[in-house]
């Protein structure tokens, strides 16, 4: 078994194929399927990096710049760019990629604000990291 670091704060990436289900009448990616997805990833950012329970607290400023076609893969980067008492700026970006030919393009990029809370779900500060490198085991056979 061998031992890998793995740096949680730089960047989240998750991978989606885009189906009919998830599109519009027009045969892209539905808005609201979009900012679904990027949520989910600004959320696993932003636990990644605080190590606590986190919340959304907006959206902002949201940018469609081209549709993403039924059948396109999409990639999500989510990175924490900023860190304040208990909140986090999250901007993720959607690069979609035609399978066949490879082509990608950014086609949507959003921030969000997510915010560190306690049990009772008030805000609570995000943690000061000295170290946010993971060890990753890995097994052999």
């Amino acid at each position: 078994m061998s031992a890998t670091n793995f740096d949680a704060t730089q960047e989240t990436r998750f991978v989606e194929m885009i189906f009919p289900e998830q599109a519009n009448h027009y045969g892209t990616l539905f808005g609201g399927n979009a900012l679904n997805l990027m949520g989910k990833a600004a959320f696993v950012a932003a636990t990644r990096r605080a190590r606590q329970p986190i919340v959304m607290a907006t959206s902002d400023k949201i940018e469609f710049h081209v549709p993403v076609k039924v059948g396109d893969l999409v990639e999500l980067t989510a990175r924490v760019v900023r860190v304040g008492r208990s909140s986090m700026t999250v901007v993720v970006d959607v690069v979609s990629e035609a399978l066949i030919s490879g082509a990608r393009q950014l086609a949507v990029r959003g921030s969000f604000e997510m915010v560190a809370v306690d049990k009772a779900g008030r805000p609570t500060p995000v943690e000061v990291l000295s170290s946010t490198t993971t060890t990753i085991q890995e097994t052999t056979s």
